[in-house]
């Protein structure tokens, strides 16, 4: 078996086994399955070492965007006019999100074994089950580059997570789960449409007497094509949807604006954006913690991870001509989510709100459509996937104890639990964007992005000024919360708290270490593995 398969479907594998095995033994299981994963995707490092030269990241990644590794390609479904493969591979946009959810995952596992607190024990078999068949949805979306294929992984991920927060999260959990579900669904129906429009219209190109792949001159392509890869980088295929004057026409509207909208949408309802946003907060508070920490670290990097290998390689036109439009909603989305969390006095809807405001960076970032914004909405997703997943289980140690999330009515916790207090500083600081952590460098990158696109859109400068702003709102509500929860005096309803035991320091300590390792190294840890294919990418669209 191929290494990305084995990867992708260890989980599956696992979720199988905790069917079978007794109740007590299932997170063992789940767990077991989990680490394994983390560890066979830690072998994927090799073929990414460079140190992000252009020479070394030719060498590396090839002079055409889509040049992959660890390619498994085979048919799945066939029929005369159609074919849908089963088509792996990765590169610097999958790879670190590809690691990033099997730690993530392996970190929330650990964070379930606290089947108390959760409710777990009403049925863990069917939780570990459902969780593991998510884990195996992320990573197949991340890897996947047949659309068909990526659509089944997309969708693969929707019924494990509304299973699980529906019956193992809180008091409204019925109708956090079904807002997530009818929010997720009403994107991923547009994606469908999409994903057929783009292979029939894939099809009028080719015609009957076929053109030539882009990548791969052995293969002629007969009929539309569901390779993500191909619709990005066959010059004939982009220059009929991509058409100003005299191309598609899709209900009466140009091809390339209507497929990237719908694409968008389905992505932004993921990211979250504004104003598609509002399932994201309560789908959060209601979640038990290990599903949040799942939640914020990887199921949100799939909106940009998306807009990124979808919408602006397959219709760079449309990305250019929303320009305006998609920063816009990204700079709201930033002041607006740090004004909400700086109104929140509920602990786990103040680090909601925080991921809506930091997520907003991202589509910024990408929206600029430059190098540096796309580094940065790269890294940010990185940071991102550390900082509030570890904010997210901060809050459920402490609900673990005190039984509830009101920040007035916390303080002085770092007397009471000061291992529990200082990994609280480094992951709120983190989330901040404190120089040396990692919320610092995505920020500024998108900020340095979002200043030189001034060249090009005239309104980028004053977006950077408005999106500065955000940071600043950023730092006042992450103090306000540090001094009213974990400074000040020792409360005497807390003092006997135990602070953080064995298992839970050992879930906090590697996010911890990464935050720093991420903000002294970025180089080290992100860009030399994600800069060879976003070159690409911006060479591509021509930038």
């Amino acid at each position: 078996m191929d290494l990305l398969t084995l990867i992708v479907f260890l989980p599956t594998i696992g979720a199988i086994l905790c069917m079978f095995v007794p109740k007590q033994q299932a997170r063992v299981v789940a767990t077991a399955a989990t680490l394994a994963t983390f560890v066979f995707s830690l072998l994927l490092f090799p073929t990414f070492f460079t140190d992000g030269s252009d020479e070394q990241v030719e060498e590396a990644f090839g002079s055409a965007y889509g040049t992959l590794h660890h390619v498994v390609r085979a048919d799945w479904i066939t029929g005369e006019n159609f074919a849908i493969e089963y088509f792996l591979g990765v590169d610097g946009l999958s790879f670190p999100l590809v690691i990033l959810t099997t730690l993530v995952s392996f970190l929330a596992c650990l964070a379930s074994w606290n089947i108390a607190q959760w409710k777990i024990n009403k049925s863990p078999n069917a939780f570990f089950v459902l969780f593991l068949l998510l884990e195996t949805g992320m990573i197949g979306t991340f890897v996947s580059l047949d659309f068909f294929l990526f659509y089944v992984f997309w969708e693969v991920m929707l019924l494990p997570m509304y299973f699980l927060i529906g019956v193992w999260g809180g008091a409204r959990r019925e109708y956090a789960a079904i807002k997530f579900f009818l929010f997720t669904l009403g994107g991923s129906v547009l994606m469908l449409i999409a994903l057929v429009a783009m292979f029939l219209y894939s099809g009028h190109v080719v015609g009957e007497g076929g053109i030539s792949s882009a990548y791969r001159p052995d293969v002629m392509l007969t009929h539309g094509t569901f390779d993500l890869i191909e619709l990005a980088t066959n010059e004939t295929i982009q220059d009929y949807f991509n058409k100003n004057v005299g191309g598609p026409l899709f209900m009466g509207f140009k091809f390339a604006p209507v497929m990237f909208i719908f694409l968008f949408i389905g992505f932004a309802i993921k990211l979250p954006a504004v104003p598609v946003h509002t399932w994201l907060p309560d789908a959060h508070v209601e979640a038990p913690t290990p599903i949040s920490m799942i939640l914020a670290g990887v199921l949100l990097k799939m909106g940009g991870y998306g807009f990124l290998r979808l919408c602006y390689p397959i219709f760079p036109s449309a990305g250019e001509f929303y320009a305006f439009a998609l920063a816009t909603i990204g700079v709201v989305s930033i002041i607006y989510g740090a004004l909400c969390a700086m109104a929140q006095t509920d602990f786990k809807k103040l680090v909601a709100y925080s991921s809506i405001s930091h997520m907003g960076y991202v589509l910024l970032g990408i929206a600029v459509m430059n190098k540096t914004g796309f580094q940065g909405a790269m890294f940010q997703m990185i940071a991102h996937g550390i900082s509030s997943p570890m904010c997210f289980f901060l809050v459920g140690v402490i609900y673990d104890r005190a039984h509830h999330r009101e920040i007035n009515r916390f303080g002085g916790l770092w007397l009471t639990m000061p291992k529990y207090g200082t990994m609280a500083t480094i992951g709120f600081f983190a989330s901040l964007g404190l120089p040396g952590l990692c919320g610092f460098i995505g920020e500024v990158w998108v900020l340095l992005g979002t200043f030189q696109a001034g060249t090009k859109f005239g309104w980028a400068y004053m977006y950077a000024v408005i999106a500065a702003f955000g940071v600043i709102l950023t730092a006042g509500y992450i103090l306000w919360l540090i001094r009213r929860v974990y400074l000040g005096r020792e409360r005497e309803e807390y003092r006997e708290y135990s602070d953080t035991s064995a298992r839970e320091t050992f879930i906090l300590v590697p996010m911890a270490i990464l935050a720093i390792a991420l903000g002294i190294l970025p180089a080290q840890t992100v860009f030399n593995y994600t800069n060879g294919t976003l070159n690409l990418i911006v060479k591509h669209l021509g930038g």
